[in-house]
């Protein structure tokens, strides 16, 4: 057998972050700075948190869609030529989208949605790696952390823009993961639950929809710590909620027991 990639270590890595001045994102960036990241880039829309960010995190810092494939490009031969070779490419920007149509049919969601949440939650991961993969293949390493969500491994009901792209995003990751391994190189996939986020909204114990929050809402903090915890043992799936991995063993056992589940579930949180 061929050796797997050597573990990802942030000490004094060239990282960027996409999403990077809000939540998981920002949270992953103090996380790589505490443990001796050398540089680590920030890319998000949101210029007002991006300049905050900035000021506690430090390093480049990129207004960007990422979703925009000549804006990753560039950013990446930006950060190349101006601060050296990246260590890690974190493709954490990623979007809910519109609910469901109620009381039945997702299929009645706008195809806009469908495509939005392709593009931003898993067409950007896929973007990253075309940017950054031809690099990390000639230096022989180079690590990806895409943060999908649990919905990628199991569903999130009400809302199926969002649970189609992240299965996508799993799917690109797997592909990724063992086609690239061999050359040494990483990838590691985020999938938590609920997080406290802007995404779940300024009220989410009130406010979650689906079952998100049935296990509870994790800190972006131990998120983080966890997902660099999880990289330095070479690992490719992150579960920041331990239930996660039990469910995905239930909807294998019994693929038609846990549709019925998800729908009396979904009966009791539309």
């Amino acid at each position: 057998d061929m050796p797997a990639p050597k573990p990802f270590s942030p000490d004094g890595a060239i990282c960027i972050v996409t999403g990077g001045a809000n939540g998981i994102g920002l949270a992953l960036a103090r996380e790589l700075k505490a443990r001796g990241a050398a540089h680590v880039v920030l890319a998000d829309q949101d210029e007002d948190a991006l300049e905050r960010a900035a000021e506690e995190i430090g390093g480049l810092t990129f207004a960007i869609d990422a979703a925009d494939f000549e804006e990753i490009d560039s950013m990446v031969d930006e950060v190349e030529d101006k601060v050296g070779p990246v260590s890690l490419f974190c493709a954490n920007a990623g979007i809910l989208g519109a609910a469901d149509p109620l009381p039945v049919n997702p299929a009645s969601a706008d195809l806009d949605d469908f495509r939005r949440a392709f593009e931003v939650n898993c067409l950007a991961h896929i973007m990253a790696a075309k940017a950054c993969l031809p690099r990390f293949l000639e230096r022989g390493e180079g690590w990806f952390l895409n943060t999908v969500s649990a919905a990628g491994l199991l569903s999130q009901i009400g809302a199926a823009p969002y649970s189609v792209s992240k299965h996508a995003a799993i799917g690109w990751a797997e592909s990724l993961a063992y086609s690239v391994r061999d050359s040494g190189i990483g990838v590691s996939v985020l999938c938590p639950q609920a997080v406290r986020t802007q995404m779940i909204g300024p009220d989410p114990e009130a406010g979650l929809k689906g079952g998100a929050d049935i296990d509870g809402i994790a800190e972006p903090a131990d998120v983080a710590c966890l997902a660099l915890d999880q990289m330095a043992a070479g690992d490719f799936l992150v579960t920041p909620h331990p239930s996660v991995r039990q469910y995905m063993r239930n909807k294998a056992d019994n693929y038609e027991r846990w549709i019925g589940g998800m729908a009396k579930l979904r009966r009791g949180v539309l």
